[in-house]
């Protein structure tokens, strides 16, 4: 199973142009030939490309260094030398390249196929054909071709969502994607079920759509370094809302969202300041009826709305849906 890598180091370099050709025409019956030495052919260029099919970093990983070919040097015969071999390096839409030095961004890829050439080639030096004059017919002297270029860049992950799903761990965060998409994380009732950010479409009928996306589930003193929500929080920067998701069957079910919220507002204001709605879970298991009434009374009272729904009977889930897709189209 390919691990998943949301950020890595590489180094990446274009090819050195090929060096121009001094050369003489040497033909039978053509006693005094002219230069006729080719150019040489440019370096080759290191190219990002965007491509869908392509769900983590784990290529640079395993490489870590990208070179495209040099330029082959020109010959005679007024025959030029081979452009060198572009690198291309694939990368999951959502992907930023860094000035590994500055920090500064150099690049953010959102769509599909999208390329940037990143570091041209070396241009390829001229042939001393091209340096003939009246006063000096047989130039022996050819252009050297130019270097390429070499940068040591960041390259990162931040997955792009219309919704990101936020909770604790075993708030049903998994089990809600993977009753509404296509997507089949790991469910288990323990902590931390959710090692990798998980995305699903979310189709609401034959027109609309949207994607959700899953995150290891946040604890108290997450933005401290504790649990692993915290570092994969960069997961949700790009979502348009967030759902937050509170457990019924918890002990402190009144104070989750507030906990949440604090937590969020500590890794990132911007990411707190986005819209939002707010879930409760597990409205199959006895009890939680009386517990979301409970949770309405407060929220309500501090402005706040709440859908209350059920992953397994599906109760609500069409309600939570509809209410996420109008907010997405607020926000839009």
């Amino acid at each position: 199973m390919q691990q998943f890598v949301d950020e890595v180091v590489i180094e990446v370099r274009s090819g050195k142009g090929g060096a121009g050709c001094v050369s003489f025409r040497r033909e039978k019956r053509v006693p005094k030939g002219g230069p006729d030495g080719g150019d040489g052919g440019d370096g080759g260029s290191v190219v990002f490309v965007v491509k869908n099919n392509v769900r983590t970093l784990y290529n640079l990983l395993r490489k870590k260094r990208f070179y495209a070919k040099n330029g082959l040097p020109g010959m005679g015969s007024q025959m030029y030398g081979k452009k060198g071999e572009d690198v291309e390096i694939c990368v999951p839409p959502g992907t930023i390249i860094y000035d590994n030095e500055t920090g500064e961004v150099i690049k953010d890829f959102k769509t599909d196929n999208e390329r940037f050439v990143f570091l041209h080639g070396g241009k390829g030096g001229r042939g001393n054909m091209h340096f003939a004059t009246s006063t000096n017919q047989a130039p022996r002297y050819a252009q050297p071709g130019l270097p390429g270029e070499e940068a040591t860049v960041r390259v990162e992950l931040k997955l792009i969502a219309d919704v990101g799903l936020v909770g604790f761990p075993n708030a049903g965060k998994s089990t809600l994607l993977s009753v509404v998409s296509a997507a089949r994380p790991k469910i288990a009732n323990y902590p931390f079920t959710t090692l990798v950010p998980n995305l699903g479409v979310v189709a609401i009928d034959d027109t609309e759509t949207f994607v959700m996306a899953d995150i290891p589930g946040i604890i108290e003193g997450a933005s401290d370094g504790a649990g692993l929500g915290i570092e994969f929080l960069k997961h949700i920067e790009r979502t348009k809302i967030l759902l937050y998701m509170i457990d019924l069957t918890s002990d402190d079910f009144m104070e989750q969202l507030a906990k949440l919220q604090t937590e969020i507002k500590r890794y990132s204001g911007e990411l707190a300041g986005k819209p939002y709605l707010v879930a409760a879970t597990k409205l199959d298991v006895p009890g939680s009826e009386e517990r979301l009434a409970e949770l309405k009374s407060k929220l309500e009272t501090d402005g706040e709305n709440i859908i209350g729904f059920s992953s397994v009977t599906h109760a609500e889930v069409k309600t939570l849906l509809y209410a996420l897709m109008r907010k997405i189209k607020e926000v839009e």
